[in-house]
């Protein structure tokens, strides 16, 4: 029940005074209405409010606490950035309203028992946990900040990356006040802190190497969507590398990488949004204008059915010659194998000398990076050595490893490979009156809608879209509805493609290499 002004450029003054008479009866009421909305998940509060009582401001305050801890409550502040005001009653807000560490649940992940959900004490007392959460570009080189949910770390202590595995000595540990560094020799758990000096990404894990754990998960999807991206001025790489180094860091979902064919940098993420962002970050954050290509979606190949191979690589040449032949098998590998490439040396005895196996293997998973359909991967792949032969001069590490790329794709065609595409799972939310017009949209696109909901007057649809049939959905979907309608959009799987889509992906990828059947 006060008014606050908040004066000076930033808003740093703040004056309370007493709420101007002209809005006092609405304030009154609003009051009324807080205490009402509370009272519905506190029941302390709604004693006093059935009985009458009058509530104090400490009351409603412990009664909003307690609310907010146990996530029935969600206190919204009023404020604008632009001028900083309302900042300082939000940062009141946090101190009186939010959990404090011991009054919130923490589990890890321990990687030693397949991810199993471990509980956090928030005790100093126990092994050291850290999460790397935010990274900052320093005056002083990259500034982690750490979120330490147990144990102690101190200035000078050895601590393990747990994604990495790397043992990295704590050269600097700063407590951050706004953009002030004060340093410090040791913090506890339920504290956050930045250190100086550590190589690392947004989302590791440290300890002291006495446990195995990590906050979050480290099965991290593969990327869906993939974009051309190149500085339109050659004076800015370096700015526009460091750009992507960073990101890198930042976000495990997303990943750069060079097209071997066209020599262009390509970005890869897990929608359309996401890497656009990141275009968009790299214009305003390191002042480099960008030119994107067409987003690509990163298809894959797979096989479905066992087929032969028995292929000789032989070729004589002045001086030593190739020759190097491998027998054996592919098959598709089941749908819940741990891996997507899998390869088992099946040889008895020594048609193969054993120091070329490790080269035939690196030959065939070569040769995995581009299938013979498309040129995407080919995963979910088993590859058997039954047998082969040797020559005493002519055989080479060089000679296995081209033969074991020219058995795949002589075998390839014949285990019936098919094309994989990403599947999305979306979700969407529209008013009921655009329902049929959105559906006939998602049908015309290949979705199957899986889930139909009713939201008081809005509509909710869950369906599985193949990824290549998403570009541009936000703008139709805006256009379809108003601007009324919203989507969400995650990865699901991959899966095989229908005949009529797989001729159509075969004969764009032949035409775009320039040969014709």
């Amino acid at each position: 029940m006060k008014a606050y002004y908040f004066h000076g450029s930033n808003g740093e003054n703040i004056v309370t005074s007493d709420v101007p008479s002209d809005i006092e009866a609405l304030v009154a009421e609003k009051r009324h209405e807080l205490i009402e909305v509370v009272s519905e998940v506190d029941d302390q509060l709604a004693e006093s409010f059935l009985n009458d009582e009058s509530i104090s401001s400490d009351d409603l305050k412990m009664a909003i606490r307690r609310a907010t801890v146990s996530r029935k409550f969600v206190p919204v502040y009023m404020g604008s950035a632009f001028k900083n005001k309302g900042v300082q009653p939000l940062l009141d807000g946090v101190v009186n309203f939010l959990p404090c560490p011991t009054e919130v649940e923490n589990h890890a992940l321990d990687q030693d028992q397949s991810e199993v959900k471990v509980r956090l004490s928030g005790n100093p007392a126990g092994p050291l946990v850290a999460l790397a959460f935010k990274l900052e570009e320093g005056r002083f080189g990259q500034l982690t900040y750490l979120r330490i949910y147990e144990g102690i770390i101190k200035k000078g202590d050895f601590i393990i990356n747990i994604n990495t595995g790397k043992k990295i000595k704590v050269p600097r540990l700063v407590r951050m006040h706004s953009n002030e560094m004060e340093d410090i020799q040791e913090a506890h758990a339920g504290q956050i802190v930045a250190v100086f000096g550590i190589d690392c990404a947004s989302g590791d894990t440290f300890t002291d190497g006495s446990v195995r754990y990590t906050m979050t998960s480290m099965n991290v999807p593969e990327p869906v969507m993939s974009l051309a991206v190149s500085p339109i001025s050659k004076d800015s790489g370096a700015q526009f590398s460091k750009a992507l180094n960073r990101f890198q860091k930042e976000d495990p979902t997303f990943r750069v990488g060079l097209d071997p064919e066209s020599g262009q940098t390509i970005i890869s993420g897990m929608g359309e949004l996401h890497l656009d962002i990141y275009v968009e970050r790299i214009r305003r954050e390191y002042k480099v204008d960008a030119q994107t290509g067409r987003p690509r979606v990163n298809f894959r190949e797979t096989i479905t059915q066992r087929a032969e191979f028995d292929y000789l690589h032989k070729k004589q040449t002045g001086g030593q010659g190739q020759y190097g032949r491998v027998c054996g098998y592919i098959e598709p590998l089941s749908a819940d194998a741990a891996t997507k490439f899998e390869f088992d040396n099946m040889i008895i005895g020594q048609a193969i000398p054993s120091n070329f196996i490790p080269a035939i293997e690196k030959g065939f998973k070569e040769a995995c990076n581009s299938g013979s359909l498309i040129g995407h991967p080919v995963e979910n792949i088993r590859i058997v050595l039954t047998d082969g032969a040797s020559h005493a001069v002519d055989s080479s590490e060089l000679a296995f490893k081209l033969a074991s790329i020219y058995a795949l794709r002589q075998c390839y065609a014949a285990a019936k490979p098919v094309i994989l595409e990403p599947v999305m799972k979306v979700e969407l939310k529209f008013p009921t009156e655009f329902q049929g017009t959105v559906t006939g949209d998602i049908n015309k696109r290949k979705g199957i809608i899986v889930g139909n909901d009713q939201e008081g007057d809005d509509t909710v649809i869950v369906t599985h879209v193949p990824l290549n049939n998403m570009f541009g959905y936000s703008t139709s979907l805006r256009s379809m509805t108003q601007g009324k309608g919203e989507f969400t959009m995650e990865y699901l799987e991959h899966s095989a493609v229908s005949q009529d889509v797989q001729m159509q992906l075969i004969n764009t990828y032949k035409a775009s290499k320039g040969t014709t059947d």
